[in-house]
């Protein structure tokens, strides 16, 4: 139970910030509050709410305590020191050992009242702690920096060892291609590097394109490729080849698509799984490596970017013991992503869940999962036929792309089992006109679909180097604005670049459009309406669409204007 923040005495650090004029009175007592609450640190609080900037925070700090403070992007920490003390204390003190001098260890700290931390990592090195104060947004970014190179070491072997990189066991293939294509070491270390260099800079797919006078390797970011190497054309059968017999691919065909998969093992705690395909092209095959990595996948509902009462409709719908819910986008919109962080909220114990998809892309313990082969005769409706004689709770679906599908997966929703799937659609009225028109009875939808989804993701600001764009009124108001905005002082930011982000950006956010199938809906489908007749009766039940929903984020000052037309602007 919190405390009262009218109870909460000011002192330490919260006095400070209210002697600086930085917080009033109230705000300190409530954000102690809150802090307490949460359970995270007072000062985490406050530069996570922006009720004072961090390098304001950090100065009161320092004045108050005594203790130096200290720009951490301004010194070079050396990894082998942030090893001396345990990931899980370094997370749950939010503290950072940066170096040390004989047997006095020297740790960054945002909140210098943190006494219990230091305690416990004194105990635990054997060595005398001292405090060094640092700004908390740039604290939490070194600690995630340096617990990735220290558990995958991918600097190292970017430079010094690609050759140890592990890669999952091969099969034997049947091959007319000469040993010194396959086993070409120059060819092994470029891949390799390539691959390393696409999860550093957290690049989502790897294009690998061959034309008729050069070659060129892109990687997308943040949805939007960039070329990042163009090696010699002779380069290219040598390259497919490699690829090839990574993934366990047939390297004598040449005519036809392939699918396979390669898993590199990066650390005994961290394995990035790929997902390749090749496409016979005019100058030799084009492959594409598509990166799986379910480790930095977030999980977490609150991550997703959904508004607050978007996700209270997604979270009342998952804990309903029967219907349907749709995630409509394009490929590479973050269906996958919204779909596992319901089934991760929905997997306890005490539930059979079972996931039919092509292929499975994120592995969780304790669901059942079937990577769906057509080759053999398993399809989505073979598996789901399969899941419904396995006495199921909760089923997903991977898509839904045939009326043989859909038709089963509706009658599952119908009989008391949750029943979570994606459909390639642009919107949600229209995910309800595409079952219509792929045979479903209307009142079968009627009864079954309970939520749709729709969303897209967008290119976040980069908070380092955003800039305030000043635009006519009559622009704010063509873009979709409402008068009402404007006058409220509307501040849109638009991107610059910096050696923090790519062209202005850094990261993705979710857009959504959350559509509960109301009884009003429902008569509409069963009265044969169009999509643009169920979007004119979501806009009378106040369900914002991408747009409404992608305007607000620019509001918010999360990405721009730009990026939103890019994504939802028809």
């Amino acid at each position: 139970m919190a405390t009262p923040s009218a109870q909460i005495p000011l002192g330490g650090l919260a006095r400070k910030l209210v002697q600086d004029g930085l917080l009033n009175a109230n705000q300190a007592k409530q954000a102690h509050s809150d802090a307490l609450e949460q359970k995270i640190p007072f000062v985490s609080l406050i530069v996570n709410q922006n009720l004072a900037s961090s390098q304001a925070v950090a100065q009161a700090a320092s004045d108050e305590f005594g203790v130096p403070l200290l720009d951490i992007n301004a010194i070079e920490i050396d990894i082998d020191v942030t090893k001396l003390v345990k990931e899980k204390l370094v997370r749950q003190h939010r503290t950072l050992p940066i170096f040390k001098r004989g047997n006095r260890l020297f740790v960054a700290v945002s909140d210098p009242t943190n006494l219990q931390g230091l305690d416990e990592i004194k105990f635990h090195v054997g060595m005398n702690t001292e405090a060094i104060l640092v700004q908390d947004d740039k604290l939490l970014k070194t600690i995630e920096r340096c617990l990735a190179e220290s558990e995958t070491s991918l600097s190292a072997l970017a430079d010094d060892d690609l050759d140890g990189v592990e890669f999952g066991e091969t099969e034997n293939q049947v091959s007319d291609v000469s040993d010194s294509e396959v086993d070409d070491t120059p060819v092994v270390r470029f891949v390799n590097k390539v691959m390393l260099d696409a999860i550093n800079k957290g690049a989502s797919d790897i294009h690998f394109e061959p034309y008729e006078k050069n070659y060129r390797v892109r990687f997308r970011l943040d949805g939007i490729l960039k070329e990042v190497a163009a090696p010699p054309i002779g380069m290219a059968p040598r390259l497919a080849a490699r690829l090839k017999v990574m993934s366990r691919l047939d390297i004598s065909e040449r005519r036809i698509p392939q699918d396979g998969r390669i898993k590199m093992n990066l650390s005994k705690n961290r394995a990035i799984d790929f997902r390749v395909n090749t496409c016979p092209t005019l100058y030799g095959e084009k492959i594409v490596l598509r990166i799986l990595d379910a480790s930095a996948t977030k999980l977490g509902v609150d991550h997703l970017g959904f508004e607050p009462e978007q996700k209270q409709l997604y979270l009342d719908t998952l804990h309903k013991p029967y219907g349907m819910i749709l995630v409509a986008g394009p490929t590479g919109s973050g269906k996958t992503v919204t779909l596992y962080t319901g089934v991760n909220i929905l997997n306890q114990p005490h539930t059979n869940i079972s996931t039919a998809e092509d292929p499975v892309e994120i592995n969780m313990p304790g669901i059942n999962q079937v990577n769906v082969n057509p080759k053999v005769g398993l399809s989505f409706a073979t598996a789901l036929r399969a899941f419904l004689r396995q006495d199921p709770d909760v089923i997903l679906v991977g898509e839904i792309r045939d009326v043989e599908t859909a038709e089963i997966a509706i009658k599952a929703a119908q009989t008391g089992h949750m029943v979570l799937s994606t459909v390639h659609t642009n919107d949600a009225p229209q995910t309800l006109t595409r079952l219509v028109n792929m045979g479903i009875p209307p009142y079968n939808i009627a009864s079954a679909v309970s939520l749709i989804i729709a969303q897209r993701l967008a290119r976040r600001l980069c908070t380092h180097c955003k800039k305030l764009l000043a635009l006519p009124k009559e622009a704010l108001l063509e873009e979709g604005f409402t008068e009402e905005d404007v006058k409220q002082g509307l501040k849109i930011y638009g991107p610059v670049g910096c050696d923090q982000c790519t062209d202005g950006y850094r990261g993705r956010l979710g857009i959504y459009q959350v559509m509960p199938v109301s009884e009003d809906m429902g008569r509409l489908i069963m009265a044969g309406c169009n999509s643009m007749q169920v979007a004119d009766q979501a806009h009378k039940e106040n369900i914002p669409d991408l747009r409404q929903s992608g305007l607000k984020k620019v509001k918010d000052g999360m990405t721009s204007l730009d990026e939103i037309n890019r994504v939802t602007k028809d």
